[in-house]
């Protein structure tokens, strides 16, 4: 156990600081020889031109004792419904999750909870029942309200607006603390019809990120961690690193997400596929069981090249163009490569949040 936490949320930049110090001076052993930088300068990050100064007045902790609940993160285990739609995230599911009340609320990312039978707030070593507020699946978070209290003071939040590249923060998972460095920030497009027009992206890659907390100097929080990529600099940059939805997605649909479980903003159309970009085409990768676009013939190995009679230059563009073309509900006309045929598909699209299983509460 750390010591009590009151004072430890009362110190958090600077135990934040001394955190990212001793990361800092320890990650060059981590680096491949040929990329440490030359001494005396600190350690970099291969693909950055110079080294990556950290912020004045840090310094190594001597002998602290750190837990997650000092930087108000806990873990979250959930099981999946036997009937689950998204099977793919496996039946047990684990990460992290943020408390951002006084009250039990918790933010995490949504796949550890959406389409699950139980949720569990590990608090103090002992499992704590939660239920599931609310999925958006347009940013990709959930919430959930622990049963009862937890002794975890709530995070306050950052401007994820105004964070820097590169700017030190640490990465906060259900394992532990990790130093990291912001290194990228830019749109992300998912196989999965989701778009992130300004993610942050971070190096080096750390384990435990789903649900995980970027915190930056001041302890407060930037962003909750989504994925693995092995791109975090960009585009035919290769360095594995994390992606992290940031924070200022969530503070204008919160009080919305609290009160009635999603938001008031009409929902998507979604065809039910995933996508690779591949020179501007878009190969199906699966369909989703029963969904929109398996149901209107589309398949596994089939090749997306056009929207409404107009070719798609990419994911991101195809999914604008897809959400601007009316709500849930509305057939789209697709141009889809079968073998060496082109042919026009029409599809009635659907609302996301109706296909997948609603979770138990208790």
């Amino acid at each position: 156990m750390s010591t009590p936490l009151t004072p430890r949320i009362a110190q958090r930049p600077a135990l934040v600081a001394r955190l990212l110090a001793a990361g800092l001076l320890a990650s060059a052993a981590q680096l491949p020889a040929a990329e440490l930088p030359v001494p005396p300068q600190p350690p970099g990050i291969p693909g950055f031109p110079g080294p990556l100064q950290p912020p004045e007045g840090m310094a190594p902790p001597q002998g602290q004792q750190v837990s997650i609940g000092d930087f108000s993160v806990v873990e979250l285990r959930s099981r999946a419904l036997p009937d689950a739609r998204m099977s793919q995230l496996g039946a047990d599911r684990q990460g992290g999750g943020i408390v951002i009340d006084d009250k039990g609320l918790i933010l995490t990312i949504g796949y550890l909870v959406v389409e699950t039978e139980k949720i569990e707030i590990i608090n103090e070593g002992k499992p704590v029942p939660a239920t599931l507020l609310a999925y958006d699946s347009a940013t990709g978070l959930g919430l959930v309200r622990a049963a009862a209290p937890l002794r975890v003071p709530p995070i306050e939040f950052a401007e994820s607006a105004k964070a820097g590249v590169p700017e030190p923060v640490l990465v906060v998972g259900f394992d532990g603390v990790a130093p990291a460095y912001v290194v990228s920030r830019r749109q992300f497009a998912g196989s999965w019809e989701y778009l992130m027009d300004d993610a942050l992206f971070t190096a080096p890659a750390t384990t435990g990120w789903s649900g995980a907390a970027l915190i930056n100097k001041e302890g407060k929080l930037l962003g909750i961690g989504s994925l693995l990529v092995p791109d975090a600099l960009g585009p035919d940059r290769p360095l594995p690193g994390n992606m992290f939805v940031p924070i200022d997605q969530l503070k204008p649909i919160l009080s919305e997400l609290i009160d009635k479980g999603r938001t008031s903003a009409p929902p998507r159309p979604w065809l039910g596929v995933n996508v690779r970009d591949i020179e501007g085409r878009l190969l199906v990768t699966q369909t989703s069981p029963d969904g929109p676009a398996a149901r209107s013939g589309i398949a596994e190995g089939d090749i997306i090249v056009g929207l409404a009679g107009r070719e798609v230059r990419d994911s991101a563009d195809f999914y604008t163009r897809l959400w601007g073309s009316g709500k849930a509900g509305v057939e789209v006309e697709l141009d889809v490569l079968k073998g060496m045929e082109v042919r026009h598909i029409p599809v009635k699209t659907a609302d996301r949040a109706q296909y997948l299983r609603q979770p138990r509460t208790y």
